[in-house]
Order: structure tokens, then C-alpha cells, then sequence
């Protein structure tokens, strides 16, 4: 996945971010997210160059959980220019995130 970068907040990582970024929201009590963590180390392998991988847990982050009105678990949104652009609910198999997300990115 993407090298992790600290930042002062969620706002400046997205507006630092010279490409979309892939935000996963999880809880690390919830298991469908524990699933998706190898399948976002894919995605982050093979759209390295075109997106940048970020996790926010829901249970550290309730302000961000609740500002993108996140209401289930796994939630992956993709930012571009700072902005929502897709929201994903659930788990996805690698081969068909990866290729959503190319026709997107």
C-alpha cells in the first residue's frame, strides 16, 4: 500500500494528494473489513501510480464517519481534487475494484 504520510488533517492529506485518493472507512472489529485489507494492498499495488490508498478508522474518526455519512462497513470513497466522487459499500473482489477504479482514476 502507499507510504504512510502524517498530516495534520484529512483535509490537508486530500488537498496534498497530486492524485485521486482511495479512502477504505472500517472499524478493526469488523470483519468483512478485515477482508478487505489484502484486496486494497492489491488495488494500491496495481493503481500505484494513479491513486494513493488511505485507511480512517470509523471508531477513531466518528467525525469523518458521520461528515460522509458512512453507514455500513467496509466503505471505500474516492476523492478527487478534494472532493467525493464514488462511494463503495461492502467487499469486492480485487479484479473488479481494480478495474472500477481504473475507469475512474
Amino acid at each position: 500500500m502507499a507510504v504512510k504520510k502524517q498530516f495534520s488533517s484529512f483535509e490537508d492529506l486530500l488537498a496534498s494528494s497530486n492524485v485521486p485518493v482511495l479512502v477504505d472507512f472500517y472499524a478493526t472489529w469488523c470483519g468483512p473489513c478485515q477482508m478487505m485489507t489484502p484486496i486494497l494492498e492489491q488495488v494500491g499495488v496495481n493503481l500505484r501510480d494513479r491513486l494513493q490508498v488511505v485507511k480512517i478508522d470509523t471508531e477513531k474518526y466518528p467525525n469523518l464517519a458521520s461528515k460522509y455519512q458512512i453507514e455500513a462497513l467496509p466503505t471505500l470513497i474516492l476523492f478527487k481534487d478534494g472532493q467525493p466522487a464514488e462511494k463503495i459499500e461492502g467487499v469486492h473482489q480485487a479484479p473488479q475494484l481494480i478495474q472500477h477504479l481504473s475507469s475512474l482514476v
